[in-house]
């Protein structure tokens, strides 16, 4: 789901392009159509992908080229009637799940891989999706905004099996027993217990925080490693099941 839109895969939208669109988006101005799939390009904007309806080549299957339209967040309107609180937050309140990792060290792109499989899968109400890269500050500011429930998804090495997926609760408790380092003012940081003290330093009430992890086998270009590790890549699916059974549990475990 897109956080400030509300938009989710399988939503009804009417489609409303932006004056300026190309000639191609603005002959389906008003239509109504589907949304296939949600993504994301590097530069962290969304695109939306859309069947629209009575579009005869829907029948030669949904992926056929040409017959899925990509368009921006704030031009689609949904048709579900459905209204968002201010700020994205729903009525059940806001969880966050975050992406972390940096695509070019092996491994260390676990996260990111499993929050962009997430993005096209129907999440219940009030969940905001982002991959955060090694936005360290991003992400410390999102937790100061105060999400009822947290879920952190990386690659953290303990020493099992590469391709292990574990759910570890941290202990908030520990985040003010070591002084701040300067390492948390690299806005590239992206250690998470490093990010979780810099955003209670901000005075952000943490809770219900949780952290799904894979245990990587490589982190680095060095070893030879381009993406993820054969282990790792069959990790992403079960990771990806682990944190859609967290969603719909009441509590943390």
């Amino acid at each position: 789901m897109i956080h400030d839109h509300g938009i989710r895969k399988g939503d009804r939208v009417r489609l409303r392009p932006r004056a300026n669109a190309d000639i191609f988006d603005l002959a389906l101005a008003g239509r109504d159509a589907t949304v296939d799939a949600i993504e994301q390009d590097f530069e962290g904007r969304y695109h939306i992908a859309v069947l629209v309806d009575d579009d005869p080549g829907i029948s030669l299957g949904p992926r056929r080229p040409g017959h899925r339209f990509f368009f921006a967040p704030e031009e689609v309107e949904r048709l579900d009637g459905a209204s968002d609180l201010p700020g994205g937050a729903t009525a059940d309140g806001t969880i966050l799940v975050a992406g972390i990792g940096n695509i070019f060290l092996g491994d260390d792109a676990f996260g990111v891989e499993v929050v962009r499989r997430l993005v096209n899968r129907a999440m219940p109400p009030g969940v905001r999706l982002v991959d955060f890269g090694i936005r360290g500050f991003d992400l410390a500011y999102a937790l100061a905004e105060g999400p009822e429930r947290t879920i952190l998804i990386d690659a953290c090495p303990r020493g099992d099996v590469p391709g292990t997926v574990y759910v570890v609760e941290p202990d908030l408790s520990a985040l003010d027993d070591e002084e701040p380092s300067p390492s948390l003012l690299d806005p590239h940081t992206m250690n998470p217990l490093h990010v979780l003290r810099l955003a209670r330093s901000m005075g952000a009430g943490l809770r219900n925080v949780l952290l799904v992890g894979c245990e990587p086998s490589t982190f680095g270009p060095e070893e030879g490693q381009i993406g993820l590790s054969e282990p790792v890549e069959a990790a992403v699916d079960r990771a990806v099941a682990v944190v859609e059974s967290l969603l719909t549990s009441p509590t943390s475990p």
